[in-house]
């Protein structure tokens, strides 16, 4: 996705870097490869600097290069770069600002070569600010979904056509850097645990709303990676996503990140120990099964089947309580939505134990009788 809007490419991460598995950071803080007695005195000296923030700059204005700059200056001109990131263009006029719009392009790029490269570790100070300017850049109030600004109802998404977020040019590098970032070997998690904190974790899954599915990208990949790499951050996520889940099926009905969001609890619970604990059984039992119930659940079914099929597969217990929840919430007049119910039934019992099996067999083979006198083809 990075190609699209930098020539040559970027480098892929290690796979030790980019495993969403990182739970751990071990190994991360010295700055070198051992005891320095033997080589000069000047490079430690320059690296123990702490860089310090600069005034507010008042316009956008080129700096030179970080990788031509002396090292001793490269933390505090990092700072100054990630200050020309802060300033704010409008992009429904491509005319306006262009200059100023292209030196911000280029230094955002610049700085994604500069966390990617591994040449410099980012000092504490620094990261404060990164994150300040990520935060700038992506935390926003999203326009209104199309149905709800031009007042008609929610169509097939593969029917209307797909929102462009006009600042997109710029958000995608902003996005690229964080993600650059969190799965940076030198990434040292408990420091960076207090810029990317709860608050910051929060306002990221209110951006799963986004209707341009480029940015729903790059937040699930993100979102992964943090949630791979901050241990301290796992409850808070999953509980935060049974939130949006619960608003979605109760109150709202109109979510654009619903498949992405399951597209990471795919991972998350294939990723559960054994014995299951109970908090994992209620989100399946109170926000999971829910899901089936709403109308826009052909958009995000394939995510959610995946979903309830991991957990069976994890604790074949589980299957007489999912198969009642989707006998509870089967379609009664939608005959495609019935064929989805179909599809993830035989599923879910290609997993299922004779034990369980027998407890809901009447039921389910009531159910069967009624779908084989449906006139649909299928």
């Amino acid at each position: 996705m990075f190609k699209n809007f930098k020539k040559g490419g970027h480098r892929k991460p290690s796979k030790s870097s980019d495993s969403s598995a990182d739970a751990s950071s071990k190994g991360i803080g010295a700055p070198g490869p051992g005891p320095t007695s033997k080589s000069g005195v000047g490079a430690p000296a320059q690296n123990t600097v702490e860089p310090v923030v600069p005034p507010p700059m008042t316009h956008v204005e080129p700096l030179p290069l970080l990788g031509k700059s002396p090292s001793a200056e490269r933390q505090n001109l990092f700072m100054r770069k990630l200050q020309i990131c802060c300033f704010q263009f409008d992009f429904t006029d491509t005319l306006k600002s262009a200059r100023e719009k292209e030196i911000k392009r280029q230094t955002l790029l610049e700085l994604v070569d500069f966390i990617q490269s591994g040449t410099g570790k980012v000092a504490e100070a620094c990261l404060g600010e990164m994150i300040k300017m990520v935060g700038v850049n992506i935390f926003r109030c999203l326009p209104p979904a199309s149905h709800e600004s031009s007042g008609t109802e929610v169509v097939d998404p593969d029917e209307e056509e797909n929102y462009s977020e006009p600042s997109w040019q710029h958000l995608q590098i902003v996005y690229e850097l964080l993600l650059r970032y969190v799965v940076s070997s030198d990434t040292d998690t408990k420091v960076a645990k207090r810029y990317i904190d709860h608050t910051f974790i929060l306002k990221l899954l209110d951006l799963f709303d986004t209707e341009d599915f480029r940015e729903r990208e790059y937040l699930k990949m993100v979102l992964h990676r943090i949630y791979g790499k901050f241990m301290v951050h796992r409850p808070l996520i999953r509980k935060s996503i049974s939130n949006i889940f619960y608003r979605f099926i109760y109150e709202t009905e109109r979510h654009s990140g619903v498949g992405e969001l399951l597209e990471i609890l795919g991972s998350i619970i294939n990723g559960f120990s054994m014995p299951m604990r109970e908090e994992h059984k209620l989100f399946l039992m109170r926000a999971l099964i829910p899901l089936h119930k709403t109308k826009q659940v052909g958009n995000y079914h394939q995510q959610l089947s995946y979903c309830i099929v991991q957990f069976v597969d994890k604790d074949y217990k589980l299957a007489d309580m999912v198969i009642r929840g989707l006998l509870k919430y089967w379609p009664l007049v939608n005959c495609q939505k019935e064929v989805l119910f179909l599809g993830e039934l035989e599923e879910v019992l290609e997993e299922t134990q004779s034990a369980e099996f027998q407890r809901c067999m009447v039921p389910l083979f009531q159910k069967i009788a009624r779908c084989l006198n449906s006139p649909h083809f299928q």
